[in-house]
This record gives C-alpha cells, sequence and structure tokens, in this order.
C-alpha cells in the first residue's frame, strides 16, 4: 500500500463515521454514534499509516523531510490532529452524540486536500531555507493548537443549538448540558492555546535560523499574533471577568474564523514566506 491509497481511503472512512454520527443524531439512535465512533477511530489509524507511509516516501525519493511541507499534508495533518483530539473528548466524557459537530470537520479538511483541483498531492523538496528539524516542531505544535480551537468551535455552536429547556423534543435536546458544553469549550481553547504559543515560539526560533530575524511581519506571522490575540481575550474574559454562555462561546467562534484565515486567507489571498506551494 502506497500514501495515495491509505489517504483516499481515509477520506471515505471519515465521511463514513460523520454519516454514522449525523444519522445518530438525527434518528435519536445513540448506538448509531457508537459505531461512529468506531468507524472514525480505524479512520484516524488509517490518517497515521498514510501520513507514515508518505514520510517514508519522502525519504526513498531522496528529499528526507516530514509530511509537512504543502498544503495538501497539512490538511491531512490538521484532520488527525483533529481526529485524535476529538477520539479523547469523547473517551473522557462518553458523550457520543458530541462527533456529530466534530467528525465533519475532520472528514472536509481531508476531503479538501483529496478533491480539490487546486491543491497537488504530490511529494515535493523543501527550499533550502525550511530545511530544518524545526519544521516539525512547528508544524505538529501550531495544528495542535488548531485542532484545539476547531473542536472549541464545534462545541460553541453546539452551544447555540442546545435548548435551554431540558424538557423540550428537539433533535437537539439530547446533546450534553450547556455547563459541560461551555467548560469542554473552555478546555479545548486552553489546550490549542497553549499549542499555539508554542508553535509561534518555535516558528521565531526557526525564523531566525532560516532567515535571520525572529519577527518579520510576514502575512502569517501578522495573523497568528491575531489569532493569539483573540484566544488571549477569550482567557482574559473567562478567568478574569467570569464570561460564560453565549458571549464567550461567540468569541470561540470568531477566533476559528482567524484561525481560518491564518491558514487559508493568507494562503490563498496574500503573498509571503509562509504561503504553501
Amino acid at each position: 500500500m502506497n500514501s495515495s491509497l491509505a489517504l483516499s481511503s481515509t477520506t471515505f472512512i471519515y465521511a463514513l463515521a460523520s454519516i454514522f454520527y449525523i444519522g445518530s443524531f438525527a434518528f435519536k439512535k445513540e448506538n448509531l454514534a457508537k459505531i461512529g465512533f468506531i468507524v472514525l477511530v480505524i479512520g484516524f489509524l488509517d490518517n497515521t499509516l498514510g501520513i507514515i507511509l508518505r514520510w517514508i516516501e519522502s525519504y526513498q525519493m531522496g528529499y528526507g523531510h516530514a509530511p509537512f511541507a504543502n498544503m495538501y499534508e497539512s490538511l491531512v495533518f490538521f484532520s488527525w490532529t483533529v481526529a485524535i483530539l476529538y477520539i479523547f473528548v469523547e473517551l473522557k466524557y462518553k458523550e457520543h452524540i458530541i462527533g456529530v459537530f466534530a467528525t465533519p470537520l475532520v472528514f472536509l479538511a481531508i476531503a479538501y486536500a483529496s478533491l480539490s483541483p487546486d491543491i497537488s498531492s504530490k511529494i515535493s523538496p523543501l527550499i533550502p531555507a525550511l530545511k530544518s528539524n524545526w519544521l516539525i516542531a512547528h508544524v505538529i505544535t501550531c495544528f495542535l493548537g488548531y485542532a484545539g480551537f476547531a473542536v472549541a468551535f464545534g462545541f460553541s455552536i453546539m452551544y447555540f443549538v442546545k435548548p435551554k429547556n431540558s424538557d423540550s423534543t428537539s433533535i437537539f435536546a439530547k446533546l450534553p448540558s450547556l455547563d459541560l458544553i461551555d467548560e469542554i469549550t473552555y478546555q479545548m481553547v486552553v489546550f490549542g492555546f497553549l499549542f499555539l504559543t508554542i508553535g509561534i515560539i518555535t516558528g521565531a526560533v526557526w525564523a531566525n535560523s532560516a532567515w535571520g530575524t525572529y519577527w518579520s511581519w510576514d502575512p502569517k506571522e501578522t495573523w497568528s499574533l491575531i489569532t493569539w490575540i483573540v484566544y488571549a481575550v477569550f482567557m482574559h474574559l473567562r478567568m478574569m471577568r467570569g464570561w460564560q454562555g453565549k458571549n464567550l462561546a461567540w468569541v470561540s467562534i470568531i477566533g476559528f474564523m482567524a484561525v481560518m484565515f491564518t491558514y487559508f486567507g493568507v494562503n490563498f489571498l496574500l503573498s509571503g514566506l509562509h504561503s504553501y506551494g
């Protein structure tokens, strides 16, 4: 098996997991969500295999770098990080139904990588300035941060659709309590903020090694800082001002929009040293 086959099958498996979760949500059948979780874990393992195989293929082609060098590889890794973080959340809280808000993000990331005509899956060599072990540390920490914010975004959306009336007959009534949704959102933001902070620091060290400066106000650097500030405001409002509920959920949603612009908008709309090829 090669990496392309593994990652193509991963896309299908993640789609299947999403269908099971959505079906569980729509038809109020918890067993479907349990099946969806098993399928999601299988997809995660296949995703892991695909990343490992692609790394091996890079060495076989003489490039010898981790599979984080272009948009395709970054999306594959993003889906992996969101999947593993969500798996941890479901195992911890035993709330199967929440997968309906997380698994589509996992699927959409890898589906966009696999199906978009504008994204090449070709393994390419790194430019000389990027040939550094800092690549692994920087990308892994940044995308773990993005994954935390993605899961927090899913829970923030959940907060708005969960009925306040516990006796509601809405399909959304089966969602976890508002207090639990709020708490998990906060935990995911703290997780994401920690890793984004480490990612920015490792990126600065790497930039100094590659370009001779720790910070150059490149568009990606600038938007990473904006994202960091938004989530710093989130944490300040939660810890120092005691904000909870919808107001804080809005900040989480705004923060994830900043994440998406940092990841996609900068790459497609702005030019800079960090643009993926």
